[in-house]
């Protein structure tokens, strides 16, 4: 049922997300994104690397310039909470995964320094894109 639902979902242009069948219309609460990234396999290395999420509702998503990486920092603790973006909605907003904390740390594990925007990251290459997940510090020293 779970996995039926998450076809039907959509995201309106004010951020709000609706279950949209062709004969019903429904507005529904989420308290942060629908879905949750729980899986990663890869191939490759660099740029040549490929990520392939597994969400809980068992689809598969590669990170890649459709479907980008990002990172939010907490307001309270400064720490990451890394998503995933799974499809489009309406307007600016898009529907996500959020990356769960084993998921994230096997992306760490891959991660490499790069520049984004002229900042030193700590980052992972998929699909040809490059995700920062973080600054690295003043005072790193590649290994």
């Amino acid at each position: 049922m779970v996995c039926l639902f998450a076809t039907v979902l959509k995201r309106e242009a004010d951020g709000g997300y609706i279950l949209e069948t062709p004969v019903e219309r429904g507005r529904i609460d989420v308290e942060d994104v629908p879905f949750v990234a729980v899986e990663l396999n890869w191939t490759g290395r660099g740029r040549d690397q490929s990520l392939c999420f597994r969400t809980n509702v068992d689809q598969c998503i590669t990170a890649g310039p459709e479907h980008p990486i990002r990172i939010k920092h907490s307001l309270l603790n400064c720490e990451p909470t890394p998503y995933l973006h799974v499809r489009d909605g309406k307007g600016m907003h898009a529907i996500e995964a959020r990356i769960n904390r084993a998921t994230y740390y096997e992306l760490v594990a891959l991660a490499e320094p790069g520049i984004v925007a002229g900042r030193k990251v700590l980052g992972v290459w998929s699909e040809g894109e490059f995700f920062s997940l973080g600054d690295l510090p003043r005072d790193y020293q590649q290994t």
